[in-house]
């Protein structure tokens, strides 16, 4: 005899319980650091609502994101709001694939939390996090709108804009999504509603800058970053050898001092952007040199651009060989910019807090790479899964399924080019962004193929009733 169909209201409290209880798995290392983690760059977040500051180098998103939670009181409640938010993110993908429950969706958690980088993203104070939430949430919005709800549409429409504005490197990733909508041949519904956090990011972006920094741009300063991964790499050093002193660049002063690497050219203290050739400190050294920037960089991609492109593919597939923790986990990585606006902003509690964790005393990057010793064989083991359920979802003509499930994978290796080749390899990068790969394997693989023609197929949202 086949049991009754639980009640709705028991249906959603089981949604719920298995969206906490996911949320919770994936703050193990926030938990086990006893405080979340920090990276340099928080501070500057922080700053963009203690100060307040609109920082040339950063969109003034992230900071007042994570201030809706923190609320100068705690960070503690930025990243369970992080955890929440990918927990129900997942849920939602989950359910709309049809194969979400309540108990494969903590299974799935705990299997996230445990093998891949997720939980990480999810523990650090950094907008990293956003970046799969944006790709998530455009692959719902665009393939998994009929089995939404009104609620749950209308909280990924206000959600995946911030997301994708969150960082300059989702813009590119999330119009690579959009290109693959078109590409499918998915509709003008599908292309449309994809569209719209893009477009939303674009117009927040615009807004802030224009309030901020009086530009109408979408990023005021964003030559600086270019020059730095050019200068890095070469060509726009031999653009600046080749043309100083004729064009009288500022730089015209550094020929053949300059750093070949793009972190310490933008961040050293005595690098020259930040310096003059007296040693004079320059404040803001990014956002004044932007407009030089901009020149060199254009003349750059004019005198070498199959260099340039043949580099970035470079940096691109080393990027996706990257996808580790070593670079936010230890104390070094947090700097000495953190602690200033704690003080500032924050009770004092919240400052001791921070200075007793694992990370503070060094302790927490043995952890890290511990744990991370297993992620590449995650990945691998995954990968032929991801790509055969790509193959059952083509020849069972699952619209839907092979939407969500190459938006992933197209998120994820756009995330690789635009992060490597714009602004160079970092292992938080791709690992930002890495499980997709067995969260694909898992949520699309299916041990047969179900030949379900889309126009038919069961809507998700009516079988299974969401906590929103």
């Amino acid at each position: 005899m086949v049991a009754p169909p639980k009640p709705v209201p028991a249906r959603r409290a089981a949604a719920l319980v298995a969206i906490l209880g996911g949320a919770l798995l994936l703050l193990w290392p926030a938990v086990l650091n006893g405080y979340p983690v920090i990276f340099s760059d928080t501070g500057a977040f922080i700053s963009q609502t203690v100060v307040p500051l609109m920082i040339w180098d950063k969109p003034w998103i992230y900071g007042p994101f994570a201030w809706l939670f923190h609320q100068h009181v705690s960070l503690w409640f930025t990243i369970i709001a992080h955890a929440l938010i990918v927990s129900h993110m997942v849920w939602l993908l989950g359910r709309v694939a049809g194969w979400g429950s309540p108990r494969r969706h903590v299974a799935l958690c705990l299997g996230l939390a445990a093998l891949t980088a997720l939980p990480w993203s999810v523990s650090i104070v950094m907008p990293d996090v956003l970046t799969p939430v944006a790709v998530l949430g455009t692959a719902l919005l665009g393939w998994g709108w009929p089995a939404l709800s009104r609620a749950e549409r209308a909280w990924l429409l206000l959600l995946t804009p911030i997301a994708v504005a969150s960082h300059l490197s989702n813009l590119p990733v999330i119009f690579a999504v959009l290109v693959l909508a078109v590409l499918l041949r998915a509709g003008w519904g599908v292309a449309l509603r994809a569209a719209v956090p893009l477009v939303g990011a674009i117009a927040l972006l615009l807004v802030t800058n224009v309030v901020g920094h009086g530009r109408l741009s979408i990023s005021p300063y964003g030559s600086t970053f270019l020059l730095a991964r050019l200068t890095a790499d070469g060509p726009a050093q031999r653009t600046i050898a080749a043309l100083c002193p004729e064009r009288g660049w500022y730089l015209c002063a550094f020929v053949g001092q300059l750093p070949d690497d793009a972190d310490e050219f933008l961040w050293n203290r005595t690098s020259a952007m930040n310096r003059r050739p007296d040693g004079t400190p320059i404040f803001l050294g990014g956002r004044e040199i932007a407009p030089e920037a901009r020149e060199i960089v254009m003349e750059t991609l004019r005198r070498e651009p199959g260099t340039v492109v043949m580099l970035g593919l470079g940096n691109f597939l080393t990027q996706m060989t990257r996808s580790g923790l070593g670079d936010t986990t230890r104390q070094r990585d947090v700097g000495y910019g953190v602690i200033p606006h704690l003080r500032n902003g924050f009770p004092a509690a919240e400052v001791a807090r921070f200075q007793a964790a694992l990370q503070q005393r060094d302790e927490l990057n043995a952890w890290a790479l511990a744990v991370a010793r297993i992620f590449p064989l995650v990945l691998i083991l995954a990968a032929p899964f991801a790509l055969l359920a790509w193959a059952r979802a083509h020849a069972a003509r699952d619209a839907r399924a092979l939407g969500l499930l190459l938006a992933l994978l197209v998120g994820m290796t756009g995330n690789g080019l635009a992060a490597g080749a714009l602004s160079g390899p970092h292992p938080r990068y791709q690992a930002r962004i890495a499980w997709f790969l067995p969260l694909a394997a898992v949520v699309f693989w299916r041990p047969r193929p179900e030949v379900i023609p889309a126009a038919t197929a069961p809507d998700p949202a009516r079988s299974h009733t969401s906590p929103g």
